[in-house]
């Protein structure tokens, strides 16, 4: 079940502040939340060019990913 706090964090829209190999850190346009989102495969590192500084993102449920 999904509480509205976790429903607005995949409503809203955010930008990129620092990529890292690792990490990805975010900024809310609109609560002006900060996150830091570790990747997931370490053997695909995240880079400027796929995730520049400034960019805008909007997160996904992966919940709602389809099962294998």
């Amino acid at each position: 079940m999904i509480n509205d706090s976790q429903k607005s964090l995949f409503e809203e829209r955010y930008r990129v502040v620092a990529v890292e190999s690792d990490r990805l850190t975010v900024r809310g346009i609109t609560s002006g939340t900060v996150l830091t989102i570790v990747n997931p495969q370490p053997e695909s590192p995240l880079t400027e060019e796929e995730y520049p500084p400034g960019k805008l993102i909007a997160l996904s449920d992966p919940t709602n990913a389809p099962i294998n």
